[in-house]
């Protein structure tokens, strides 16, 4: 297992960076590791099928996170597009490509059906990854993909339901394998399924909330990964033990959980094994792919990938007008869905199981699959060569102003000085997101009908599923100053474009935001100290005028002095001499603004006796 372990590792590390840096992405690298370790090229390893099975768990939490961000917000505003456009695109490409291997391959209509529904799906993972990392997932056609995408990983879960009507074997064959409900009657294994489902659903909604507060009062990271992978794995085994999909039960716990405050931590904490296992699966997948096949079959397969991309993008083109989306963005959007998906390799794997489709058909499809999308990353190159070079005075993309700038803040700690910033931004129309790492705060303010989410905001992961990539501010709310400069090195290494405000917790922090060339903070307690200072002077008997004048100068001298000052700052004694030097500067300055305050108001007392004295003599007069 360990010489297993290194070689599947090994080939990750190699192949996946070298694929990113070509620009085809982390799925197609984890495609070519496998092929290169597999039986056909270096012969590292054999049969993948008990490795597939692990791996598949993979997406399983992929579902579990999907379901995670289906916010019923985000749902509504995408309703359209989601439902009529992605239901029209699986159901046209499902009856196409039926067609095809019905009437021309000559295959069974079971066959030809699981086939169509499988090769419908296009690949999530290389579709948003590519458009993400060429900028365009926010443009038209970007957020139509998305919506597409959205409605294939929700089909997937009918998908797999269907299967099992589909198969060649025995009822009873199949059921024995996966339910412990086979001998009961019909009523009685619905009424167990859909007991299941209210459960989860009802503990998700009421339950999972009171004790996630609980493992993270313990503020120990590991026991609440801990209990994140518990709850996937618990649903999954209790799904498969009454004959239902796996994937089924993690989606809609994911869908309860979405408004749950813990939502971005389960969403950290899942991705990375989520990520690991969903790279071992494709891995096992590129290993499995029966080159012998190719050769022997190069001319069809070779049609047969042309065929699917030619008949998604067609169908895809023609959705695109009917749905209106922008004249130049069409073809984009067909070619970016035109490939077969890794949820095909998921189908596939259980439609062998029920016999619904045979070793050489499966063989068949998952090249197919795998050389469609290995080809999509290269035609979107060739699209983005095309129209840099294409002459013409319309642009392909919208203008960014026509786009329109996100609005979008993450404050992270959302104490006192946290919810007030919070609470301004809001009035003023911003999207607020809030990270803070108090259980017991966070339930207290969604009470008042706060959104706060639980987490430590010096994780990557955690940003990351908070949007800080697309954010336009970040507000370090937090009084630890340690975790706020982590926070502050993270956003810069890894989000340069993010603008930062930070809460200073005294001057030596001050000091160390100045240094990281963090230009927006203020001390927590400055700006309050000086408007009490400047209402003490009020109340021994300054004018106002001059005591907000006092105040306003010390604020500026103040700040000034700090920037100045933070070049010495850890040398004591030459900080020391400044420091004295800078407070002789300030005394003399106060004293010279009072000395000029007083000649003023001893000039005005002078030009008021004066005109009170011409006013009386007038009506002497």
């Amino acid at each position: 297992m360990l010489l297993l372990a290194l070689i599947y590792l090994t080939a990750a590390l190699v192949a996946v960076p070298l694929a990113k840096r070509l620009g085809l992405g982390s799925v197609l690298g984890y495609l070519i590791a496998g092929i290169l370790i597999g039986p056909y090229a270096l012969s590292l390893v054999g049969d993948q099928t008990e490795i597939m099975h692990f791996a598949e768990f993979g997406v399983v939490m992929m579902l579990f996170l999907i379901g995670l961000e289906l916010q019923p917000s985000r749902l509504w505003t995408l309703r359209h597009s989601i439902v009529g456009l992605g239901g029209l695109q699986v159901l046209l490409s499902t009856a196409a490509i039926f067609s095809v291997a019905y009437f021309a391959l000559q295959l069974a209509w079971q066959t030809s059906l699981t086939v169509g529904l499988m090769l419908a799906l296009s690949s999530t993972a290389i579709v948003v990854q590519s458009l993400e990392e060429k900028g365009w997932l926010r443009l038209d056609a970007g957020q139509n993909s998305f919506s597409v995408l959205l409605f294939q990983d929700i089909a997937v879960i009918p998908i797999l339901a269907l299967l099992p009507l589909l198969s060649f074997m025995p009822e009873s064959a199949i059921e024995s394998e996966h339910s412990l409900i086979s001998s009961w009657s019909a009523w009685e294994k619905v009424a167990v399924s859909v007991a299941a489902i209210a459960g989860i659903i009802v503990a998700g909604k009421y339950v999972s909330a009171p004790i996630f507060r609980y493992i993270a009062q313990t503020h120990m990271r590991e026991i609440f990964t801990a209990f994140a992978l518990f709850l996937v794995i618990a649903i999954a085994l209790l799904m498969q033990s009454i004959g239902l999909s796996p994937a089924l039960g993690t989606f809609l716990a994911g869908v309860v959980l979405a408004e749950s405050e813990f939502r971005h931590e389960l969403e950290a904490d899942i991705e990375p094994f989520k990520g690991l296992l969903l790279g071992l699966f494709f891995v096992t997948v590129g290993a499995s792919i029966n080159f012998t096949l190719l050769l022997d079959n190069s001319l069809l397969i070779v049609m047969l990938v042309v065929a699917l991309i030619a008949i998604k993008a067609l169908i895809l083109f023609a959705l695109g007008t009917l749905f209106s989306i922008n004249k130049r963005q069409r073809l984009l959007f067909a070619i970016a869905l035109a490939q077969g998906g890794e949820f095909a390799f998921v189908l596939l794997s259980l439609s062998r199981q029920l016999s619904i489709v045979s070793d050489n058909e499966a063989n068949l499809v998952t090249l197919v699959v795998a050389l469609s999308m290995v080809i999509t990353p290269l035609l979107l190159m060739l699209y983005d060569y095309a129209q840099k070079y294409r002459k013409t005075d319309t642009p392909a993309f919208d203008a960014p102003s026509e786009i329109g700038e996100s609005k979008h803040v993450i404050i992270a700690g959302y104490g006192r000085f946290g919810q007030i910033i919070g609470r301004l931004l809001k009035a003023q129309g911003y999207e607020v997101s809030v990270l803070d790492h108090s259980p017991t705060q966070i339930d207290l303010l969604r009470k008042f009908g706060n959104k706060v989410y639980y987490g430590d905001a010096a994780r990557k992961e955690l940003l990351d599923a908070a949007g800080a990539q697309h954010a336009q501010l970040l507000v370090i709310a937090i009084d630890d100053v340690d975790k706020s400069m982590a926070i502050v090195d993270l956003a810069r290494k890894h989000y340069p474009n993010l603008k930062l405000a930070v809460r200073a917790r005294d001057r030596r922090h001050a000091y160390q935001l100045i240094r990281l060339n963090v230009t927006t903070f203020n001390r927590e307690l400055f700006d309050s100290a000086i408007v009490l200072a400047v209402e003490s002077l009020k109340l021994l008997g300054n004018e106002d005028t001059d005591a907000e004048r006092a105040g306003r100068m010390f604020r500026e001298h103040d700040i000034e002095s700090m920037k100045m000052l933070a070049d010495v700052w850890g040398d004591d004694k030459s900080y020391g001499v400044a420091i004295k030097q800078r407070m002789q500067d300030l005394t003399q300055v106060l004293a010279q603004d009072s000395q000029a305050g007083d000649r003023f108001n001893t000039c005005n007392n002078n030009d008021k006796i004066e005109k009170a004295e011409v006013k009386n003599n007038s009506k002497s007069e």
